[in-house]
């Protein structure tokens, strides 16, 4: 073989080898051969981005029926933040609080004077998108989200040490009680 050809065979050997996988790397596999799921970081995306990316995507869904669109709301933020905290401490998604309080108290104790239209929760390792999806899969979660008297949204979340994270959307309707 002459050198050019040597040169063609050793390049196309190093170009082969960049495109395969490194030992070591790649997903890390569980018992079933499936890859396991990575722990989603809610502290590197930061609260601002997951807050507005929610609030986008239940707009988009809610402008897909012609419905008027929803804003962040500080006081159902807060509401919705307790009870993730909550949820976590008690080990259990569930619309009642440690203390026995339902969602319309927890949102009259933060001050909110509108009328309180649906709360969602999960207890999941997803992002905020694939839970809305989830929620958006069950009529009676959907109707929350769609709901056309909601004006105004609250979005939280508690995420363990383990990545285990803890979501709640408050819904509501500003001016009304």
């Amino acid at each position: 073989m002459n050198r050019r050809g040597m040169l063609m065979l050793g390049g196309a050997a190093v170009l082969l080898a960049a495109c395969a996988p490194s030992m070591g790397e790649g997903p890390k596999l569980g018992p079933d051969g499936l890859p396991l799921p990575q722990v989603y970081n809610t502290q590197a995306q930061g609260a601002g981005v997951i807050e507005y990316r929610l609030l986008d995507s239940v707009n988009a869904l809610r402008q897909s029926r012609n419905l008027r669109p929803v804003t962040l709301n500080a006081q159902l933020n807060a509401a919705a933040a307790t009870h993730s905290r909550d949820m976590s401490v008690q080990n259990r998604p569930w619309h009642f609080g440690s203390d026995g309080s339902s969602p319309l108290e927890r949102v009259r104790r933060v001050g909110y004077g509108g009328k309180l239209t649906g709360e969602l929760i999960s207890e999941t390792f997803e992002t905020e998108l694939e839970t809305l999806a989830t929620w958006m899969e069950s009529p009676d979660m959907r109707a929350v989200i769609l709901d056309p008297n909601a004006t105004e949204m609250g979005f939280a979340w508690f995420q363990e040490q383990n990545g285990k994270i803890w979501w709640t959307l408050v819904m509501g309707s500003a001016g009304l009680v």
